[in-house]
């Protein structure tokens, strides 16, 4: 039978599948890419190499992951591209077909299958100890060569990760250079066990703390202080009878309190605070600081669930006005008794769900922040890229949280943007002196392209495109790794 996506919704446009790997030498450049811009940006997404089985299968999540890598040296850049040869990937490409189930429900796919994971590593990506991880938070990490990405494995830390999954946002303390990170459900399906482990920059494991959330819910990302680690949870929860109907993992439940559990940073299992408030889901978290008795935490959140693929619990209608989401500073008193917290909304005008930050300043006192937004105002030719006016992201916005200014970068009137990336310029430039890095899609030329910006000058646009001679497979995350870090030898 001849493979098709027709039934499949989301794969239209520059979201549907492209289905192949790639190796471009010595890509086309529009501009000049910087001389001191020298490392590796990975991306990471979904590239379903079948279609799913089921019309309500959450499938922009669910598709085979596929590793991108832009190599930049000397003003020169290559690109390659390669599947993770997960369990399910080969199990498919082997029966020539989609055997696997609704999203994170493995009794839904076909018998001879169930015993196989079928995690398809495709959200995002890390680099510890030399390994370049890809990361889907049902699993594992999935270890990939840096210069060939081949597939090398799970990896469990030389046998001292206990936890049965690893978060897709892993975070990298600028001081120590330790990889803190969590799994939930980490002793298995529906447990609302959640493991925290420190890791440290020579791969071995540090430390590990094991506790219960309130909930089982998605906790898709943690932020770090100096002093304290941050959890929080959100209205996307299971249970039994909703995976034994034969639901994707997850459903929205509007009845469940948002929590935000935060653990001493050297601190023991008891010892971490559970907060609790109104209905949010804040699936990225920017970053965090501890000033003296409070705790703040800048995040994107919207009101209620952001995704329309996963349903609602209740039955009811996805609500599009609530899943606006803009960036909110929360505000917990750990002097205080209440287990609430104080909420504020900053840049309202600016809604993104993907945000970025120097990294070198996690954990850290910091300024700025960068996001990709959708601006209306701005002209996009409807003509050559379709009828997408105020629904794609065309801009990328350097959000200064000390002053209020936003400067901005505009993609063009025929792009859409990806991820943005923050590189520094060098190791010891100021806070938010680098580069942008994000991948367009080109609706007018239907091919993909690289985009650097000056950080510190969007409004004169970007300095370099790297153009691919054709249309990228989607991104949801990306990584940068510096050269100093990756001392990556000639690929062929």
């Amino acid at each position: 039978m001849a493979v098709s996506f027709k039934s499949d919704p989301t794969a239209r446009g520059f979201f549907a599948p492209t289905r192949f790997e790639a190796d471009v030498f010595d890509c086309e450049v529009e501009g000049k890419i910087p001389a001191d811009l020298n490392g590796a940006f990975y991306r990471i997404g979904p590239d379903p190499l079948y279609p799913p089985k089921f019309k309500d299968d959450a499938s922009l999540f669910h598709g085979d992951g596929q590793v991108g890598m832009f190599r930049i040296a000397n003003g020169n850049c290559d690109y390659r591209s390669r599947y993770v040869r997960t369990p399910r990937y080969i199990a498919d490409r082997k029966a020539r077909k989609q055997r696997f189930g609704n999203y994170r429900n493995d009794a839904t796919g076909d018998p001879g299958v169930r015993g196989l994971h079928s995690t398809v590593a495709n959200t995002a990506l890390v680099h510890n100890a030399g390994r370049l991880f890809a990361l889907k938070e049902d699993s594992l990490p999935w270890q990939v060569d840096p210069n060939t990405l081949a597939t090398l494995g799970t990896w469990d830390f030389n046998g001292k990760y206990a936890s049965k999954t690893f978060s897709a946002h892993p975070k990298i303390d600028p001081l120590t250079g330790d990889l803190l990170t969590f799994g939930y459900e980490a002793t298995g399906l529906l447990s609302n066990d959640v493991f925290f482990y420190v890791i440290g920059k020579d791969g071995h494991v540090k430390s590990e703390v094991r506790f219960k959330a309130p909930i089982l819910s998605m906790m898709h990302d943690m932020a770090i202080t100096r002093e304290h680690i941050i959890f929080n949870t959100c209205g996307f929860t299971s249970n039994k009878a909703w995976l034994d109907a034969g639901k994707v993992h997850w459903g929205w439940d509007s009845t469940i309190p948002t929590y935000v559990g935060i653990l001493p940073r050297d601190g023991p299992a008891r010892d971490i605070r559970w907060f609790k408030g109104p209905e949010r889901a804040a699936i990225h978290l920017l970053n965090a600081e501890t000033r003296g008795n409070k705790v703040i935490v800048e995040t994107p959140a919207s009101d209620a669930n952001p995704f329309p693929f996963f349903p609602q619990m209740d039955g009811s209608a996805w609500n599009p006005a609530k899943a606006r989401t803009v960036l909110r500073r929360w505000t917990f008193d750990l002097a205080s008794k209440k287990d609430s917290w104080e909420e504020e909304i900053l840049f309202p005008d600016i809604a993104g769900a993907l945000p970025r930050i120097d990294e070198r300043f996690w954990s850290l006192p910091y300024r700025y922040g960068f996001v990709g937004y959708s601006d209306a105002s701005r002209p996009f030719d409807e003509k050559r890229g379709g009828n997408l006016k105020g629904r794609v992201t065309n801009c990328y916005a350097r959000l200064d949280l000390k002053g209020g200014q936003v400067a901005s970068y505009f993609a063009g009137d025929t792009h859409s943007l990806s991820e943005v990336q923050f590189v520094p310029r060098h190791r010891g430039a100021a806070e938010g002196d680098g580069y942008l890095l994000g991948v367009a899609a080109n609706y007018a030329e239907t091919c993909s392209e690289l985009i650097i910006a000056d950080a510190t000058r969007l409004a004169d646009g970007d300095v370099a495109r790297v153009k691919l001679p054709f249309r990228a497979h989607t991104q949801v995350h990306g990584w940068w790794v510096d050269a100093a870090d990756l001392p990556l030898c000639d690929p062929d």
